[in-house]
């Protein structure tokens, strides 16, 4: 499958590259879970270091984690150093030993289909605590990928990701919309800019996640 779309779909270029983002606010790692339904995400960024992955799994943290917990059960934003949850295996000292000293916590709820759904973020530094705007811009885009706030798509490009869904190649697009090929592919181009998608596929996937198309 993933060779079909490299030999038909054009790449895009991503202007709004959210892992790029995430890194350069928290350097020493972040873990971002999209759109979260019955159980597992619909999109996610792990930008932790591996052996702080490698270890997490091993121990099994993730049940235990109050970071976790946090942001499963809350809404809004934190600093790791104020949140007063239970460590009975010491997970907030592992992340610690790890380098991962500092960090904030993102989680928001809202409906972003016809399902209501959770988006959070787990942020770390090495070197010091993060500001609020630093929070404030966390919050903004994992928000944003989240669907919240997101603008309808213009009609154009909405037109050309359904029927992309519906699997028409290029040609037969153009021949439909009475454009040309390069015209469908700049549609895409835009589309994937807009949604913050590196494919015409991805676009279109977010598209539909977030009830735009």
């Amino acid at each position: 499958m993933a060779e079909k779309e490299a030999l038909l779909l054009p790449a895009c270029p991503d202007p709004a590259d959210p892992v790029r983002f995430f890194a350069s606010i928290a350097p020493a790692g972040a873990y971002v879970a999209l759109r979260i339904g019955f159980f597992a995400p619909e999109e996610e960024h792990n930008l932790f270091p591996t052996a702080w992955i490698e270890t997490y799994t091993a121990a099994g943290y993730a049940l235990r984690d109050p970071l976790m917990h946090w942001a499963i059960r809350t809404e809004g934003t934190i600093r790791w150093s104020t949140i007063d949850l239970m460590d009975t295996v010491g997970v907030l000292a592992a992340y610690r030993s790890h380098a991962l000293r500092f960090g904030c916590v993102v989680s928001l709820s809202a409906r972003s289909s016809p399902v209501r759904k959770r988006s959070f973020g787990l942020f770390a530094r090495s070197d010091r605590e993060f500001t609020d705007e630093e929070i404030r811009q966390l919050w903004q885009r994992v928000a944003q990928l989240h669907g919240i706030g997101v603008d309808p798509l213009p009609k154009t490009q909405a037109e050309v990701l359904r029927m992309l869904i519906q699997g028409n190649r290029y040609k037969a697009m153009a021949d439909q919309l009475g454009i040309s090929e390069a015209a469908v592919k700049a549609r895409l181009k835009s589309a994937c800019a807009r949604l913050g998608a590196r494919t015409p596929i991805q676009a279109a996937n977010l598209a539909v996640s977030r009830g735009l198309v």
